[in-house]
């Protein structure tokens, strides 16, 4: 039986899109740093974010050498974006601007159909639930929140916050220790081959695939390492499986 149930989140649990290449996104992302007192043009915020990213990317990188997979926390970028223009900002604009920033950048946003059933189902058969996603925590945890599904989490882990992501062996290990969870009891949901699927065949942990549209391609089902496969993006279809196993 598995008593803790690891889900991915973007793609898995939630069907989101976005928009962060467009110049339209732009013009409104320098509205939101303007509200914030740091006026830049459309194309000014874009080179200079981009390239603050890249430079943190590769900070990162040289902290740690032993990790080829590893992720930054966008707030830091936002800070030096607001340094540039003289602006001292405290996290609550940092917060603020991570919250305007995204909802300018999202198409859409929502739950898969079966989502609420499938974590009540979990609940009501005592299962434990976890959260092992490459996102930002400043976008998801408001994100979870809105859309009522924060309260169902025992655990939370954001490669943001660990600086790692999917498929890096540390950050399914950090899981593990951080809650003291037995890989032989816990089952990976994702709808990532990789990241997901191989990520936690790397450290033990079963897993079960769901492809959704932004799943990444998969020419043929073989190329996915998992105990069951959902093809069809069909959510209502995970409860079953882990009951009964």
């Amino acid at each position: 039986m598995y008593k803790n149930i690891i889900f991915d989140l973007y793609g898995t649990l939630i069907d989101i899109r976005t928009d962060e290449f467009s110049l339209d996104f732009w013009r409104k992302a320098v509205q939101v740093f303007a509200m914030g007192g740091a006026s830049f043009s459309p194309v000014e915020l874009r080179t200079a974010y981009t390239k603050y990213v890249k430079r943190a990317l590769r900070l990162e990188r040289l902290r740690h050498p032993t990790c080829k997979h590893v992720d930054i926390d966008l707030l830091q970028v936002f800070r030096r974006l607001f340094q540039d223009k003289g602006v001292n900002a405290d996290m609550n604009l940092l917060r603020d601007t991570a919250h305007r920033f995204r909802t300018d950048s999202t198409l859409k946003l929502g739950l898969y159909d079966g989502v609420t059933e499938l974590l009540d189902g979990l609940k009501a058969a005592g299962r434990r639930i976890f959260l092992l996603s490459n996102a930002q925590e400043s976008f998801t945890i408001p994100e979870m929140d809105a859309l009522h599904i924060l309260p169902y989490f025992d655990g939370i882990m954001i490669s943001s916050e660990e600086r790692v992501c999917k498929p890096q062996k540390q950050f399914f290990e950090k899981l593990l220790a951080r809650y003291s969870l037995n890989p032989a009891e816990c089952l990976m949901v994702g709808n990532d081959k990789n990241s997901d699927m191989l990520g936690a065949k790397g450290v033990g942990i079963d897993g079960l695939y769901i492809h959704q549209e932004i799943s990444p391609e998969v020419k043929d089902e073989s190329e996915v390492t998992a105990r069951w496969k959902i093809m069809d993006g069909d959510v209502h279809k995970i409860l079953p499986l882990i009951l009964e196993a």
